[in-house]
């Protein structure tokens, strides 16, 4: 299975959730958003929102500024 984090291609062995993701890509857990296919996902339902082939997902880190 396919899918682009950031527009970088991964291959994935088998479906997972956007939490497992978010491992396999070794991305930090918190102080980001996570948005798949331009939706965004709320973080308490990262453990069961399960990626698909194909799915775009975005990783937006929070910054600070003035």
């Amino acid at each position: 299975m396919e899918i682009s984090v950031n527009q970088q291609h991964y291959q994935l062995k088998e479906p997972c959730s956007v939490e497992q993701m978010l491992s396999l890509v070794n991305a930090p857990a918190k102080g980001i958003a996570v948005a798949v296919n331009h939706t965004i996902i709320a973080k308490s339902d990262w453990p069961v929102h399960v990626l698909r082939q194909g799915d775009q997902v975005m990783l937006i880190k929070a910054t600070q500024g003035g």
